[in-house]
C-alpha cells in the first residue's frame, strides 16, 4: 500500500472510518532527539486519543511515493488524514501540511489533534491550531 490508503487502514487491512489518522513519518536511519522526543509523545497519547485517532509511522525510504507526494525532508514528521484526505493544520508557522519538530507536552499535542478530528468531521480540509507556534519555534 502506497500513499494515503496506507493512512486510513489498520495492521489487518481493515478501514478505520470515523477515525482521524496521523502518521509520523521517518527517515530509515536517521535518529535525532527530535524524533526520540516526538516518539515519547506518541506513545504516551496513543492511549488517551485511541477513540478518534490512529498513530502510523511511515518509513519513507520503504515508501518512495509518499515522500514525493508530500516532500517529506525532515527526520521527523507528523502528518494528519481522515477518510484518505491530508487534512491540514494553520499553525501559524508558514507550513500548514505537516508538524516538523517535537511537541513536548502531551497535553498540547492531544489538543492538536482534538481539533483536526472536529474539523475533518466537519469537512474541512484545513483547521486552525488551538496555539500559534510562529514565535515559540524558531526556524
Amino acid at each position: 500500500m502506497i500513499g494515503t490508503k496506507l493512512a486510513c487502514r489498520d495492521r489487518k487491512g481493515t478501514s478505520r472510518k470515523g477515525k482521524s489518522c496521523f502518521i509520523k513519518s521517518v527517515m530509515h536511519g536517521e535518529c535525532n532527539g527530535c524524533s526520540l522526543q516526538m516518539d515519547e509523545v506518541l506513545a504516551s497519547v496513543a492511549e488517551k486519543i485511541k477513540n478518534f485517532a490512529v498513530i502510523y509511522v511511515v518509513d519513507i525510504t520503504e515508501v518512495p511515493e509518499f515522500n514525493t507526494m508530500y516532500e517529506l525532508y525532515d527526520p521527523s514528521t507528523v502528518m494528519f488524514f481522515f477518510r484518505n484526505k491530508h487534512i491540514m493544520i494553520d499553525l501559524g508557522t508558514g507550513n500548514n501540511n505537516k508538524i516538523n519538530w517535537a511537541l513536548k507536552d502531551k497535553q498540547e499535542f492531544i489538543d492538536i489533534v482534538e481539533t483536526v478530528y472536529r474539523g475533518a468531521r466537519k469537512g474541512r480540509g484545513l483547521v486552525i491550531a488551538p496555539k500559534d507556534y510562529s514565535t515559540k519555534y524558531r526556524y
